[in-house]
Order: C-alpha cells, then sequence, then structure tokens
C-alpha cells in the first residue's frame, strides 16, 4: 500500500515520460530526469544509449521488472524505459514571442479548442515542432493536459516546444492581435486553404473533430481555412489537419520569402 501511495505522489509531481526516442531526447535536451527505470537484462544498443545519457546527467537508475514497468506506465507503450522528470512547467505566450524575435521571423503559433485526445495534442506538438511554429497554446478547460502519453506522441519535441495553458483562449487572441498576429481556424465551411494569403505573424487555430472550433473562438478568427478532400468521409483527425494546415503556412512562408 505504501509503494501505490508513493508511485501516485510521484507521478502527481512529475512528468512521467515513456519509449525509447521521448527519454532520449528529454537527457539531450537538458530536461532534469530525477530517475531512470529500465527492464531489467535489456542491454541493446539504444538502451544503453539512455543508461549513458543517464549516468552523464547524474540520474538514478533503477533495473526492474516488465510487471514494474507495467505498473509505473500509464501508455503500456515503455519499450523498456520510463523516465520521471522534474515537473513539466508550462511555457508563458510571451516566450514565445520572444522566440520568434530571436530566431527572426514572423511569430507561428498554434492554438488548439477542445482537444481532448492526448495522442492528437502530443501529434500537434510534434508537428509544431518540425513546421518551425515557436509554440502550441491550448485552454486550462476542455483540453488535456501534458500527460505521460502527450510527451510519447510527441517523440521528444515536447522538449523543445513551448506550451502555455491559459484561461480564456479569446482573450488571448484579442491580446495576440494587438501585437499583430492574424488568425486563421480549420473549418470544413471556410474558403479552401489554398486561396488564403498565410504569410506573415500568424496563429493557427485547430479544433477537435466532432465539436470543431467554438463559436465565439471563430469569430475572432480573421480567416476561416478548408482542407480540399476528395474522399467519401467528410472530416480529418485533428492532429492531421493541423499537420495539413501547419505545411500550407510554412509553404507559403517559403515561396514568398
Amino acid at each position: 500500500m505504501q509503494e501505490k501511495r508513493t508511485q501516485l505522489q510521484e507521478k502527481e509531481h512529475t512528468l512521467v515520460i515513456e519509449g525509447r526516442n521521448a527519454v532520449l531526447e528529454a537527457f539531450r535536451s537538458g530536461r532534469t530526469i530525477d530517475k531512470l527505470f529500465v527492464l531489467d537484462g535489456c542491454q541493446d544498443g539504444p538502451v544503453r544509449t539512455i543508461i549513458r545519457e543517464a549516468k552523464k546527467h547524474g540520474a538514478i537508475i533503477s533495473f526492474v521488472s516488465r510487471e514494474r514497468l507495467n505498473q509505473l506506465s500509464g501508455t503500456g507503450k515503455h519499450q523498456g524505459v520510463i523516465a520521471y522528470a522534474a515537473a513539466y512547467e508550462y511555457s508563458e505566450v510571451e516566450d514565445m514571442l520572444k522566440l520568434a524575435e530571436e530566431r527572426g521571423e514572423d511569430p507561428f503559433l498554434i492554438l488548439l479548442d477542445n482537444i481532448e485526445d492526448p495522442h492528437n495534442l502530443g501529434a500537434i506538438i510534434r508537428t509544431a515542432n518540425l513546421a518551425g511554429a515557436h509554440g502550441v497554446i491550448i485552454p486550462k478547460r476542455r483540453a488535456v493536459g501534458l500527460t505521460a502519453t502527450v510527451a510519447k506522441t510527441s517523440a521528444g519535441a515536447l522538449n523543445y516546444t513551448p506550451v502555455a495553458k491559459v484561461t480564456n483562449l479569446v482573450k488571448t487572441m484579442e491580446e495576440l492581435k494587438e501585437r499583430g498576429l492574424w488568425f486563421v481556424c480549420a473549418d470544413m465551411d471556410g474558403e479552401q486553404m489554398y486561396d488564403l494569403n498565410l504569410t506573415g505573424p500568424i496563429g493557427l487555430v485547430v479544433g477537435s473533430e466532432g465539436e470543431g472550433v467554438g463559436r465565439l473562438v471563430k469569430e475572432n478568427c480573421d480567416f476561416v481555412a478548408r482542407v480540399p478532400m476528395r474522399g467519401q468521409i467528410s472530416s480529418l483527425n485533428a492532429s492531421v489537419a493541423a499537420g495539413v494546415l501547419a505545411y500550407e503556412i510554412v509553404r507559403q512562408r517559403i515561396s514568398r520569402g
């Protein structure tokens, strides 16, 4: 009983990182790792690399049974390694704008409305990193937070891409408009994305598959973009829609200098 209570306390105050790529990237990014749990007897190349990184960073290493790893796992897909990192601290929106300034780029932010699936959030953070977005903004209510599943699905991108949690998405958008940002949201009723000018300081707003972007959030967007589809079904997975639109923004930035 005491052991289970300790496990729960640890999980409440730490970010549980699972999977070989996610754990390795956490070490390499400089994130503070308190403990590393490794499947006893697992000594293949990728695991040895993770253990080397753990020793280099002074993390406590425990070799445990598969049953123990399964108990610690929140995803069931730990690949033989689980790390307990220091509790994840959300960034501020201001940090994202500073990052854009440091890079000499127009701000590019991704805002999420009603995204409650951790796999979608993790995949979108991964896409945001690869597309060069300066951060991801999520609301405090009706949204998934930064769980172990999110960290694993992001494949390490969570260590590099700032994520901010705001009380009111509409108010945040209004404040960012005053800083020069325009907003485009994904919706089937919008204009075809190729017909829109998506260059300059921009915020891409993506909603859930079921509900989409909320009414007030949509009303505060400057553009509504439709992803052209030729199949028999009518909607894309939220993370896929985010990826398609994010890379249209990337394409336009590249082609228009």
